[in-house]
Formats: structure tokens, C-alpha cells, sequence
């Protein structure tokens, strides 16, 4: 679901031009930043909890090249669902799984994902460095 689709579902349902709507949605986001700035937290009830964290500097590793990195400390928003949305999700579970949008792609031959795999020095299967 994206903006503009919450646009039409509340303009829909509370009979207001698409337009005002966007910019009540727009307002009601900008402010939810701004307090989240200003405060590090939100707390909307029945919705959940957002909050600014601290994230310790660390080093990682870089998957492609197995090399170490440092990676700097930083905030971040956490997201933690509040108990309504909580039990909703979990009510997915004992229903029939949820509708997804993405299509199952059959699995390439053994073969073919052999000779497309790339070796850490970046060739394909089967060259030689000559």
C-alpha cells in the first residue's frame, strides 16, 4: 500500500476530495516526524511505538568481498507493533496465508546456477585467470 492509496481509502470513505485529503495524509506524516525528532519517541495506542535508538559503532563484515569494515555509530527509528496490531497479524496465521503479490519463479537447472556462480576473485565458474 503506498500514500496514494491511503489518499483514496480515506477520501472514499469520509467522502472528501482526494486533494485535501492528500495534504491532511501529508500534514498528519510531516507531523509525526517532527514529534519523532523532537521527542525520540511515539507512542500511538492500538498502532505502536516508534522510537529513536543509538546504534553503537561495530565492525562488519562486507558480504560480497569477506573484508572488515567499520561501520559508524548512528541513529535509527525502530518500529514495535502495539498489542492490536499484534493480534490482527497474528490472525493471518490461522487463516489462509495472505495474498502476496509476487509471482513464483521455477528454479533455474543445477546446471545453469552452476555455471553462473562467480568465484570470490570475480569469474565465472570454469575460467582461468590466464
Amino acid at each position: 500500500m503506498t500514500k496514494k492509496d491511503i489518499v483514496r481509502t480515506i477520501a472514499e470513505q469520509l467522502e472528501l476530495p482526494q486533494l485535501r485529503t492528500r495534504e491532511l495524509v501529508q500534514k498528519t506524516f510531516d507531523a509525526l516526524i517532527e514529534a519523532l525528532v523532537r521527542e525520540g519517541r511515539i507512542e500511538l495506542r492500538n498502532f505502536g511505538v516508534f522510537q529513536i535508538k543509538k546504534r553503537d559503532a561495530r565492525v562488519a563484515r562486507n558480504p560480497r568481498t569477506g573484508e572488515y569494515v567499520q561501520v559508524l555509530a548512528k541513529r535509527v527509528v525502530t518500529f514495535k507493533p502495539g498489542k492490536e496490531m499484534e493480534a490482527r497479524v497474528r490472525e493471518l496465521d490461522r487463516v489462509e496465508s495472505p495474498p502476496t503479490e509476487k509471482k513464483s519463479v521455477p528454479a533455474a537447472p543445477e546446471s545453469a546456477t552452476r555455471q553462473e556462480s562467480h568465484s570470490s576473485d570475480g569469474q565465472t565458474a570454469g575460467e582461468s585467470a590466464g
